[in-house]
């Protein structure tokens, strides 16, 4: 498969020891990918350098053009609508009409025009998806975007954005502390601990997964293990 992110040898520090150390990654054209780890072990480091928020030496640094970032936070402007927030800073002439579409995708069309401190939580993050999705990426970020919601509504989002990564087909990079969502939605899980993959894990479950299921279990069994946290047997 063609790789649209390609780093090698990227190095991080912040004065004292290295958050990141000469890592290696490839990330394929479509490809869904999870990276779990501890607090501190580098996570949100390497997404700042994949968004391109933040500069970082590597050997080589290979990143598509267009690229998107979801955070935990939605981060919507409060004086401003829905549909304005989504098309802020698109300089596209048809901005509005996409902004549309990529409301429609994630089933916010009625809330167009709402101010976004009257949302829900899931309506704030369907939001900030579709300001992702109107710049058509090619890599699509996201920060632990559903960590602040209740399970119901991240098993909600969970389908949402399975559903847009099959019809938008971007790359993904989801950044998350939940070992069952990175079995749910990714192709390949990648553990990072001291600022170094430790672990990756092709996941090759039909959709829609059974989180409960035998080959789920046991990857996350041996997941658990890698972040240093007993399987539990009952």
């Amino acid at each position: 498969m063609t790789a649209l992110v390609d780093i090698r040898g990227l190095t991080r520090s912040f004065g004292g020891p290295a958050i990141l150390s000469g890592i290696d990654l490839t990330i394929a054209k479509g490809e869904f990918v999870a990276l779990l780890g501890r607090s501190g072990s580098g996570k949100s480091t390497l997404l700042r350098v994949l968004a391109g928020l933040d500069d970082a030496p590597a050997q080589q640094l290979q990143l598509p053009r267009r690229r998107s970032v979801v955070f935990q936070e939605p981060r919507l402007m409060p004086w401003k609508t829905v549909i304005d927030n989504i098309t802020l800073g698109v300089k596209r002439q048809d901005a509005r009409s996409i902004a549309e579409q990529a409301l429609e995708d994630v089933g916010l069309s009625h809330r167009r025009n709402a101010w976004p401190l009257t949302l829900s939580g899931g309506e704030a993050q369907r939001a900030a998806l579709a300001r992702a999705l109107v710049r058509e990426p090619e890599l699509l970020l996201l920060d632990e975007p559903f960590a602040a919601l209740d399970a119901l509504t991240r098993m909600r989002m969970h389908g949402l954005v399975f559903d847009l990564w099959q019809k938008h087909k971007p790359a993904v990079l989801l950044v998350t502390h939940d070992i069952g969502e990175a079995i749910t939605l990714a192709d390949r899980i990648l553990v990072l601990e001291n600022g170094r993959f430790t672990k990756e894990i092709l996941v090759t479950l039909d959709h829609p997964r059974q989180r409960n299921g035998p080959e789920a279990s046991r990857i996350e069994a041996e997941l658990l293990t890698e972040l240093g946290v007993e399987p539990s047997h009952a």
